[in-house]
């Protein structure tokens, strides 16, 4: 093989490289700017939800009695003041996470965390549901006899 040609075949394969890596680097800015579009909008619906389920809470509280109004305040406080002990927790962690260098390691197994918690929540606010319509059933039928 003649020098001219390997220096040939070197710049052939040197700008396809630089096409390819070109290429890789769009991809990876289309797929960053879709992640950041699909956060967004589950952002957007989780706001939404949670305004749906405020109106909602404000409907109970207008219907419910001054003793489940004081239970309900009582549940509500505990639950923020866990809800702040795990932020501050979490606080602490990102901080070490930081410092020791495996903080996109440790971002990572966090949001995936919160989001087995959330699930958790969900799941448990959908068994309150069932129960206080499988009760509101029973109320309903009784009232009926």
């Amino acid at each position: 093989m003649k020098l001219s040609d390997m220096f040939s075949t070197l710049a052939e394969n040197a700008r396809m490289f630089e096409e390819r890596a070109a290429q890789w680097q769009d991809e990876m800015s289309a797929r960053n700017d879709e992640m950041t579009a699909s956060m967004r909008k589950w952002q957007e619906t989780a706001m939404q939800r949670q305004e749906e389920i405020n109106q909602q809470m404000r409907g109970y509280f207008e219907e419910a009695g001054e003793n489940v109004r004081n239970q309900w305040q009582t549940m509500q406080s505990a639950w923020e003041e866990q809800f702040q002990r795990m932020q501050e927790k979490g606080e602490e962690m990102r901080e070490a996470a930081k410092k020791s260098g495996h903080f996109p390691d440790w971002a990572e197994a966090y949001a995936a965390q919160m989001v087995s918690f959330a699930q958790r929540m969900q799941d448990e606010a959908s068994n309150a549901i069932a129960a206080a319509t499988e009760a509101r059933a029973k109320d309903d039928t009784k009232k009926k006899s």
